[in-house]
């Protein structure tokens, strides 16, 4: 007798059974979520392009294989042709194809193997012009905002070339375009790059220069990370702007430009405003102007008709002002009636108090007949009192004067000096001294001195 699947014991409650698209999916998400984007490197071998534009291969080394695929949009990006037996390196995430159960890398990007020792020269010759402050953002020009003249940096047989034609024509069929043609990959193509920037920047034909090229591989943009280029460029006249390869490609240049464009489409729409939208924003203006002259103009009209009410015939103004002049006439004259008035009364009450105010000379006269003896006598008597006066003070003066004294019998003693001695402490013996009398001098000279003060009374005797 056989077992029913629920007698099972494989089969039992603790072990759900999963459909293969859930183990699948299952699988891939624990892949995705274990290994990050990663770089891998191999051989390519099995490349198959489809007609989705899809491209399936597989990267191989000495001792394994893995299926990989690189899905139209990436592809488009790449810039270049994957071809079996080339060595890459390839940034994958890991996963897993559900449908068939298959372990695949699904490539965003790829580079041709010792590209990674090309991303360091990259690296450092970026470092060291950054030190240098090439890339600095204050020496960034602006962009003219309405070029005349255009110049293109670039290959005449590069697809970049149409792009920006193209775009220039539909977006301002009036510039004119100067080109500088240069090749853009190679190995010579660096010095011709940087010799055509400087050709354009010497002949100064153009208000804006583009530098760009389609997308393409680090190698194949390689000619753009060079040193000379960038120096080209930040020595150029007039402001550049870079459009070298894809959206997420960056060469030296992209730094030493004023300004950086995604695309080669992008730096022209950059350099060149569009005309239907500068057509647009002058007819906006045109309008506003419009507008703005129709309210002045009805401003003004509003004020000529207000000024016309208030203009009059000439007639009628002739006749005003003569009006307005016997008006005044008559306040003249009313006025310097009344001036006059107030001038005779003003003089007749001067006049009045001229009188009461002038002297009476008769009597004035008397009186002063009357005063003159008097003043003689006072004055007699002034003088007298103050001649009595004088005497008396000429007597003290005499009494008080040193010759005077000198005429009793007294004498003066100075030194040599002439300085009047008043104690014999200060002299020594054979000190020269000067006695003065009252008629005449001596010289003597000091016998001896005695310190002690003087005794007894001095008695005078006359001079000989």
């Amino acid at each position: 007798m056989s077992e029913t699947p629920s007698s099972s014991p494989a089969l039992a409650p603790s072990a759900p059974v999963i459909p293969v698209s859930m183990l699948n999916r299952l699988a891939r998400e624990r892949l995705e979520s274990a290994f990050p984007l990663c770089w891998v490197a191999g051989e390519v071998s099995n490349l198959t392009y489809a007609a989705s534009g899809h491209v399936y291969f597989s990267l191989k080394d000495a001792a394994a294989q893995v299926r990989c695929v690189m899905f139209r949009n990436r592809s488009q990006l790449l810039g270049w042709r994957l071809e079996n037996g080339q060595h890459i390196e390839a940034r994958v995430l890991v996963t897993l194809y559900e449908a068939r159960g298959d372990f695949q890398l699904t490539v965003e990007t790829a580079r041709k193997a010792g590209v990674g020792n090309l991303y360091e020269k990259f690296l450092q010759l970026k470092e060291k012009l950054e030190r240098e402050g090439l890339f600095d953002t204050k020496a960034k020009r602006p962009l003219p905002v309405f070029p005349r003249v255009i110049g293109l940096v670039t290959s005449l047989q590069a697809a970049a070339l149409r792009d920006v034609l193209t775009t220039l024509n539909r977006r301002a069929p009036h510039l004119r375009i100067v080109i500088y043609p240069t090749p853009v990959q190679g190995e010579a193509a660096a010095a011709q790059i940087a010799s055509a920037i400087t050709n354009a920047s010497s002949r100064q034909d153009c208000d804006v220069l583009i530098v760009c090229r389609g997308g393409g591989s680090l190698e194949d943009l390689w000619s753009f990370n060079d040193e000379a280029v960038a120096r080209a460029i930040r020595a150029c006249s007039m402001p550049v702007i870079s459009g070298v390869g894809h959206e997420t490609d960056f060469t030296i240049a992209d730094f030493a430009a004023d300004q950086r464009a995604p695309t080669p489409t992008a730096a022209a729409e950059l350099a060149a405003p569009e005309r239907s939208a500068l057509m647009g924003t002058l007819a906006n203006f045109r309008s506003i102007l419009r507008r703005q002259i129709e309210q002045n103009l009805n401003q003004r009209s509003q004020q000529l008709d207000l000024l016309g009410h208030r203009l009059q015939h000439p007639a009628q103004r002739l006749a005003q002002q003569r009006d307005d002049l016997l008006n005044l006439q008559r306040r003249l004259d009313s006025a310097l009636a009344q001036t006059s008035t107030r001038g005779r009364n003003t003089v007749a009450g001067l006049t009045r108090r001229l009188l009461l105010a002038r002297p009476d000379t008769s009597r004035l006269a008397r009186r002063l007949e009357a005063l003159a003896p008097r003043l003689r006598g006072e004055l007699q008597q002034g003088l007298h009192n103050k001649s009595g006066d004088l005497a008396r003070l000429a007597a003290s003066l005499n009494h008080l004067n040193p010759h005077a004294v000198l005429a009793r019998g007294y004498s003066i003693v100075t030194d040599d000096a002439g300085h009047i001695l008043s104690d014999s402490r200060s002299l020594e013996p054979n000190d020269r001294i000067v006695v003065s009398f009252h008629s005449g001098q001596a010289d003597a000279r000091v016998t001896s001195v005695t310190k002690e003060p003087a005794s007894g009374k001095l008695q005078s005797s006359p001079t000989r």
